[in-house]
């Protein structure tokens, strides 16, 4: 087998495609033969050691893979070889093989390709259970998106429109303002980069008159940074503000407002959510590709890369000009 492998801590020009010995199963373990990789933002972070998981050393980046079931371990029942399968890994996807736990996968519709298998669960799970279980959102109301033109942000504009929400993507571009209306946005506000409090001040101000007068009633925040006190100001009241991730920076919010607005600050940790509530996640799978099937919700993969050019598409998630997903093939490996 090949493996991109991290062998020290740094950013993805550090990784080396190497050559492995093909893994055997344990119990209750399967091998799958990769297909297909998604590339998701804590791939920027494990590599370099800021993320929560810290596997040690060689490993390779990528959590989220799809691909057919090879070798059955030791116990292992419900599954043939040459099933169809996509799991979450944490690490070691950036590989022509992986061994995953049987529990940890899943079959997916047989009309679904590899690569949006592979750009499926991650993106859709996190933002399916943000709207869904932290937010409660309901049809008619407000959801401003924030970093709607990246991997969670789409898949929560699709999401929102699925669940029947007035949708305001946040975005740092023309170009990305475009792809949102694209794919569903009925409004887009455009933020610079760099924020100063006049930059702030202008950006409520416009979110608050996209939104009407009551206000955003969910905020999906995956930014962070100086974007995160300007959207709580222009929440409706006992509005949700959600908490996904902040790759510009941790942010910090004068607390008095979520008391004038009676609203909620709402942490998502959809990784924690699938351990602590399986029954809940397999119910947000099975309608999450309801949704799939409907045509409601499909992976916008703008790239893809073959194994051995992976850190490319770990450098251009790092740059934060991604439109949608990047996905890593194994084919010409």
């Amino acid at each position: 087998m090949q493996a991109l492998l991290s062998v020290a801590p740094g950013g993805p020009e550090t990784l080396e495609l190497t050559t492995l010995p093909d893994p055997q199963p344990g119990k209750g373990q399967l091998v799958i033969g990769v297909k297909a990789a998604g590339v998701n933002f804590p791939d920027t972070l494990i590599i370099q050691d800021l993320y929560q998981i810290k596997p040690p050393r060689p490993f390779a980046p990528g959590g989220e893979v799809s691909g057919e079931v090879l070798a059955l371990g030791e116990g292992v029942t419900g599954f043939d070889l040459g099933d169809r399968v996509l799991a979450l890994t944490g690490h070691d996807g950036f590989a022509t093989h992986a061994t995953i736990r049987s529990d940890a996968a899943i079959r997916f519709p047989d009309m679904m390709p590899y690569q949006d298998a592979a750009c499926f669960i991650f993106t859709y799970g996190t933002s399916y259970h943000a709207l869904k279980d932290r937010a409660a959102i309901k049809p008619g109301e407000t959801l401003l998106v924030l970093g709607a033109a990246g991997g969670v942000g789409s898949a929560a504009i699709e999401l929102g429109k699925a669940l029947g929400a007035k949708v305001i993507a946040g975005v740092s571009s023309a170009e990305k303002a475009e792809f949102c209306c694209q794919i569903g946005a009925d409004e887009v506000v455009i933020y610079p980069r760099d924020m100063d409090k006049d930059a702030q001040k202008a950006f409520a101000a416009e979110v608050k008159k996209l939104a009407g007068h009551n206000g955003v009633d969910v905020v999906y925040d995956a930014v962070g940074g100086a974007l995160a006190e300007p959207s709580l100001r222009s929440m409706a009241w006992k509005g949700r503000y959600l908490v996904v991730g902040f790759p510009a920076g941790i942010p910090q919010v004068p607390l008095n407002l979520a008391l004038l607005k009676g609203c909620q600050i709402v942490g998502v940790f959809w990784g924690a959510s699938v351990f602590r509530e399986p029954k809940s996640h397999a119910k947000n799978v099975e309608e999450l590709f309801e949704l799939y099937r409907d045509g409601k919700i499909k992976p916008l993969i703008s790239a893809q890369y073959p194994l051995e050019r992976a850190h490319q598409a770990i450098a251009q998630l790092s740059r934060r000009s991604v439109l949608g997903k990047i996905v890593v093939t194994m084919e010409s490996v």
